[in-house]
């Protein structure tokens, strides 16, 4: 009896250890399956070239990240923001007398998401009342294979190299701007689309909007420091005689905000052609783009009451997050706004872009060991208090207009000063209020751009009350 049980106690030893030695093979195994899936960030199911525009194309070899760029159709509004189509003329009525004599107090709506930007463009009244260009759809649909199109019916052929694509895109580029707006926009079909962004053979991060072109490169020539942007910093270092190029310069972490700064950023229509330009020939900040404004004699409106030669702002996002403490430390805009995500063993950047406040935890709590409540709270200060100082900003531009308004306009020279003052204090004031973090992105340089509205139009009163 003795050995027999002996004899069970040792096969079942056996059996336990044949067990454990499976179950740890099993456990490898899974591992390595797991770390196989890992490196499949996407599949080759399907070939895509130059020609691939629709996203519905690229999805069976990115379907993580098309399942996530889908829901960008999601509605859902902040408190300061987000992604519903809210009147603002309706919010905040003051836009009416602010923008009186211009588009933008007949209709503007908040933005909603990227799957929206198109249709929601050909919808407002901006475009129906007032004739606007080609260029209007640069930020506003996937206009790579458009202007590409448009610059080989120009003349200039495909290239041996499809990335020497920019000599035919900035052709096409030339073609459309001019163009009524309601013809151009029939050659557009879809909002902003995979291939905007990615090479289509290897996938790589790449600027094609010509705008951007044209703007990185001027901002490249000027005198101001761009410590966040280290590649154009060691290529002012150089000899300077290749063009600053953001596709063979640029770093993949500055790629990762250069392709949303390719529209989400300030800009204007440029002469007769209609070339649409950003002003960052003489740096990036907001004075910075007046004093070109003031130097070319660009105008966006006259405004009808105080008769004011009036600058509009449009979406200064890429600007201002230059000039926050997150861009100083190397974090880019899909960091907050794409963050990465786990899809099984698959580690992908989110493309359900959206506020970071609809996605706390994978947005910010990656860097900052805090609470998602305490997060939440520190961002609703700042932008509290943004709000309130942009509100003050907005009754001192409308103070002005009405003295402007009930002066003697005799006094012609008073008159002049005070509209320059105009001028000056509501693109400040717009620069923050069309900019769409309400000050999150560099909440200093926000508050001190307030100040300096207020103060112009403090200036520009006073200009009145003087003694002839």
């Amino acid at each position: 009896m003795a050995q027999k049980s002996s004899f069970l106690k040792q096969m079942g030893l056996i059996v336990l250890i044949a067990t454990l030695i499976v179950l740890v093979l099993m456990l490898l195994e899974n591992v390595r399956t797991r770390q196989a899936e890992a490196l499949q960030t996407h599949f080759v199911r399907t070939p895509l070239t130059e020609a691939s525009v629709d996203p519905v194309l690229w999805a069976p070899n990115f379907p993580h990240q098309y399942d996530s760029y889908l829901r960008t159709v999601d509605v859902e509004r902040t408190r300061h923001g987000g992604s519903e189509a809210f009147q603002r003329l309706d919010e905040f009525p003051i836009y009416k007398e602010l923008f009186a004599g211009y588009a933008f107090s007949i209709d503007y709506r908040e933005e909603r998401g990227h799957a929206y930007m198109l249709s929601d463009q050909r919808e407002t009244e901006r475009v129906h009342k007032v004739a606007q260009p080609g260029a209007c759809l640069h930020c506003h649909a996937s206009m790579y294979s458009v202007y590409r199109d448009a610059g080989r019916k120009a003349g200039v052929p495909d290239p041996k190299d499809p990335k020497d694509f920019e000599a035919q895109l900035m052709k096409g580029f030339d073609v459309i701007n001019p163009m009524p707006y309601h013809e151009a926009t029939k050659l557009a079909n879809h909002p902003v689309a995979c291939i905007d962004c990615h090479d289509p053979q290897t996938t790589e991060l790449r600027v094609t909007r010509p705008g951007f072109f044209d703007g990185i490169r001027a901002l490249a020539t000027s005198t101001e420091p761009l410590p966040h942007l280290p590649s154009i910093e060691r290529w002012r270092k150089g000899d300077k005689k290749v063009a600053y190029d953001p596709n063979r310069d640029a770093t993949h972490q500055e790629m990762r905000s250069f392709v949303c700064g390719q529209c989400h950023v300030e800009y204007y229509f440029k002469g007769s052609e209609k070339r649409l330009t950003y002003p960052w020939h003489k740096g990036i900040d907001v004075a910075a783009a007046e004093a070109y404004y003031d130097e070319v004699g660009h105008t966006d409106f006259v405004h009808t009451v105080s008769k004011a030669n009036v600058l509009k702002a449009q979406h200064p996002e890429f600007e201002m997050w230059g000039k926050g403490v997150h861009a100083r430390s190397s974090v880019a805009c899909a960091d907050c706004h794409m963050p990465y995500e786990r899809v099984g063993a698959v580690k992908v950047s989110s493309h359900h872009v959206r506020s970071p406040m609809l996605n706390v935890h994978k947005a910010c709590l990656t860097c900052h060991a805090i609470s998602e409540q305490e997060m939440k709270d520190r961002v609703t200060i700042i932008q509290d208090r943004t709000q309130e100082l942009l509100h003050r900003a907005e009754l001192a531009v409308m103070d002005l207009v009405y003295a402007i308004r009930d002066h003697d306009q005799t006094q012609t020279e008073a008159l002049k000063v005070a509209r320059d003052m105009h001028r000056k204090s509501q693109w400040r004031m717009d620069y923050v209020a069309a900019e769409n973090s309400m000050g999150f992105h560099a909440p200093q340089e926000v508050a001190r751009i307030l100040g300096e509205a207020i103060d112009y139009s403090r200036k520009g009163i006073m200009a009145l009350q003087a003694k002839p």
